[in-house]
């Protein structure tokens, strides 16, 4: 497993290309990328991932939504819209460059933030009775803190997962299910 990024001195292509594809348990590798990107079988990111299964989890029906994924990265935005893709949702994805960035976020059913930039999304984000979904993490005042203000937006969201507790620890738990996967196929 190759936990990114990687140090700046490290070629990061050069090293996940080195991933045998069979044994890509978090979809990193160009033949797994581009599986998921045509809908064919490959292991699912396990944080793309474990936001799908939460909200399935929770019975919310992602058929016809209007989903709003703050981020474009490589590891949890853009494998994320295909996920919400095959769900058959209407996916808009948001980055720095983005005009109107309140009002596009307040047009979302389900708003899914990965940004980096702790508490950054308020209330004034987020249309009411929204699902919000923090996959962010950083260091905020001695703490681990999400890229959503939780009290804030708490009051205005129908649900809204935590950081800590959020996505995070179903992503270890998807990741383990990934490797016991991985050692089933190669055994067989």
């Amino acid at each position: 497993m190759l936990q990114l990024p990687l140090p700046n001195h490290i070629d990061e292509k050069k090293v996940v290309d080195m991933i045998e594809p069979s044994k890509d348990i978090d979809c990193l590798t160009y033949k797994s990328v581009g599986k998921l990107y045509l809908g064919e079988e490959t292991f699912l990111p396990c944080t793309p991932n474990s936001v799908i299964t939460l909200l399935k989890s929770k019975n919310i029906d992602l058929e016809g939504k209007r989903v709003t994924i703050l981020g474009r990265s490589n590891i949890v935005g853009k494998p994320l819209l295909q996920l919400f893709l095959k769900e058959n949702a209407t996916v808009t994805i948001c980055h720095s460059k983005t005009k109107n960035l309140k009002e596009v976020c307040k047009e979302a059913d389900i708003l899914v933030v990965a940004i980096g930039k702790p508490k950054f999304i308020t209330s004034e984000y987020i249309k009411e009775g929204a699902i919000v979904i923090d996959v962010g993490t950083s260091s905020f005042e001695g703490k681990i803190t999400g890229d959503v203000d939780f009290n804030d937006v708490s009051k205005k969201a129908s649900f809204i997962t935590p950081v800590p507790g959020g996505v995070g620890a179903l992503t270890t738990t998807l990741l383990i299910n990934n490797v016991c996967e991985a050692i089933i196929k190669d055994e067989n």
